[in-house]
């Protein structure tokens, strides 16, 4: 049985040899928006594709963090349509929900950002901090150096590997 997350790694990895040089950033700019891909996933698709290590690491980055953009963009939106609607009964927080609030409790915006991309995508963690009332600039910047920092870890990882592989 094959796994979707693989299968979509490779058909990247795929696309990415088989485009023309200049277009491979913006396939890996399109990876790096696929939550579980992320910015990391997509900076590792770039380098086995063959693009440099910096421009795969920048393009990966950029996908992530553009789609998170989105991402907490629309869920503020969302969130300020629900508080504002009158007349509503607040619901009993959900099991995830309560999950995400004693997270942020303990760690913080900067914690759950960091430390976010370790359980779930990016994606996920900021529509979570944003559905709890965190500022839409704070999740924003914290995201961004979650993102950069992962995306600039699995770098040096990967072109360490290549390196010592030879």
């Amino acid at each position: 049985m094959s796994n979707p997350i693989s299968d979509l790694v490779l058909g990247f990895q795929d696309l990415v040899s088989q485009v023309p040089v200049l277009v491979q950033p913006l396939i890996v700019a399109v990876a790096g928006a696929v939550p579980f891909v992320e910015g990391e996933g997509a900076a590792a698709i770039g380098i086995v594709g063959g693009l440099h290590p910096v421009v795969a690491a920048i393009a990966g980055a950029v996908g992530n963090f553009l789609c998170v953009l989105v991402v907490v963009l629309l869920g503020a939106r969302v969130r300020t349509a629900v508080v504002t609607r009158g007349g509503r009964t607040e619901e009993p927080p959900t099991a995830r929900r309560q999950k995400v609030m004693r997270a942020y409790e303990r760690y913080g915006t900067p914690g759950v950002s960091l430390l976010g991309p370790l359980l779930v995508p990016t994606q996920i963690t900021s529509a979570a901090l944003v559905s709890t009332g965190v500022p839409v600039k704070t999740v924003l910047v914290w995201q961004a150096a979650a993102i950069v920092l992962w995306t600039t870890a699995v770098t040096l990882l990967i072109t360490g590997v290549f390196a010592f592989a030879g």
